[in-house]
């Protein structure tokens, strides 16, 4: 059997900001997202060159970095009939090799000089269907269940394309990103379940909080 690919990413994507139209206006976003050369610096709350139009969808302490793994854009290659070049999903991380869905709330990864934690799926807004086309798209990605993971900035640091990442932290409490997908899509046991990870934000908590009878 061929050995199973090096945990790495592939590309950093910064956005490229555009307004777009809605209703009659015009809306500035941040999800066309292209591949940066060299290496870049993460920091606070965002990566050296990115810009978020709407911080209540990505932004923030929760939301600092997006990431998405080539394996699902591999998956939704075959489901759509055409290629998708890094940054299409608006991530800021392409990785390859891994599990992003499987990856827990908490999670730390270390990548190039900076150390990241996993905070919590990607529930898209709008912007997302325009981005690729078809309003309906949002449904189609709920339904996947491969929606990305944002990442917390623990330790300012570099990174660049072809860096390592190398898992160095990960709870035993078993909320992983699928499950808090499927808990938000309406499954009250993994709602429960969620207030089992510490590292759950507050905004995340008590929306879990709420849902248990």
């Amino acid at each position: 059997m061929p050995d199973a690919p090096r945990a790495s990413v592939t590309s950093v994507n910064v956005a490229e900001m555009r307004e777009i139209e809605r209703d009659g206006e015009l809306v500035p976003t941040g999800i066309w997202k292209f591949p940066v050369e060299g290496r870049v610096e993460l920091r606070g709350v965002n990566i050296e060159g990115d810009r978020q139009a709407d911080l209540s969808v990505h932004g923030g302490i929760d939301k600092a970095v997006y990431s998405y793994a080539r394996e699902d854009y591999e998956w939704w290659q075959r489901e759509l009939g055409r290629e998708l070049p890094p940054g299409t999903f608006g991530e800021n991380l392409t990785t390859l090799g891994v599990d992003v869905g499987d990856a827990t709330v908490g999670e730390r990864w270390l990548i190039g000089t900076a150390l990241l934690e996993v905070s919590e799926p990607r529930f898209p807004c709008w912007r997302l269907g325009v981005k690729m086309g078809d309003p309906r798209f949002l449904k189609r990605f709920a339904k996947a269940l491969r929606p990305g993971a944002y990442l917390r900035i623990v330790e300012a640091g570099e990174i660049g394309a072809g860096d390592a990442v190398e898992i160095v932290e990960r709870p035993e409490h078993g909320v992983t990103i699928e499950a808090f997908a499927r808990a938000y899509l309406g499954d009250r046991d993994q709602a429960a379940r969620m207030l089992d990870a510490p590292a759950l934000s507050e905004r995340w908590r008590e929306w879990a909080a709420k849902r248990v009878p």
